[in-house]
C-alpha cells in the first residue's frame, strides 16, 4: 500500500511539474486596457506596467467601439508626435483586433482619431522567451529497508512475528 502511495505521489509530482513547463512556454493573450479596453481615459502605460513583460508569441486584444477608435502601429517618432500618416500597420475596420507580438523589439501603437493626445498609445517591449525550467531529476521512492534495519524496525519485525506464531498456537 505504501509502495502504491509513494508511486502515485510520484506521479503527480511529476503531473505537476509537467503542467508548469507548459504554461511557461505557451502564449499569453492580453487585453489592451483590461476591462475598459482601448478607449480614451485609460492610462496604457499603468496597463503595460501591470502586465508587463511581454514576450514573442504573446497576443494584444485590443477591443473598442466601431468607427470611434482605431489601432494603428507605428514607429517611435509617430508614437512619441501621435502622428499616423507613416503606419506600420494601420487597422481600422471592425471592433476588436488581435495582434501578435512576432519579433523582440519594442512595438508603438496610437488612435488616429484625435485620442493619442489624451494618452491612447500604447508602447511595449516584446522579449523573447524564456528558455523553459528544466525538470527536476526525479525522486527515487522511499524504499522500507533503512525501516527494516533500524531498531523499531527490528522489533515491529519481531513483535509480528511473535504475534503470528500466537495465532498459530491458538
Amino acid at each position: 500500500m505504501a509502495e502504491y502511495q509513494s508511486s502515485s505521489l510520484f506521479l503527480l509530482l511529476l503531473f505537476l511539474l509537467f503542467a508548469v513547463y507548459v504554461s511557461s512556454v505557451s502564449a499569453g493573450k492580453f487585453s489592451v486596457g483590461a476591462e475598459k479596453g482601448w478607449n480614451p481615459g485609460v492610462n496604457y502605460t499603468v496597463w503595460e506596467e501591470k502586465n508587463r513583460p511581454f514576450y514573442v508569441g504573446d497576443w494584444l486584444v485590443f477591443q473598442y467601439k466601431k468607427g470611434m477608435a482605431d489601432v494603428i502601429q507605428v514607429d517611435e517618432i509617430g508614437y512619441n508626435n501621435c502622428n499616423a500618416t507613416n503606419p506600420i500597420y494601420n487597422y481600422s475596420k471592425g471592433r476588436s483586433y488581435a495582434f501578435q507580438l512576432n519579433e523582440t523589439k519594442r512595438y508603438y501603437f496610437i488612435c488616429s482619431y484625435g485620442y493619442c493626445y489624451q494618452g491612447m498609445k500604447l508602447s511595449l517591449l516584446a522579449e523573447a522567451l524564456p528558455p523553459p525550467l528544466p525538470l527536476p531529476a526525479p525522486v527515487a521512492a522511499p524504499s522500507a529497508a533503512p525501516i527494516l534495519t533500524s531498531p523499531i524496525g527490528i522489533f515491529l519485525v519481531v513483535f509480528v512475528a511473535a504475534i503470528t506464531d500466537l495465532l498459530r498456537i491458538v
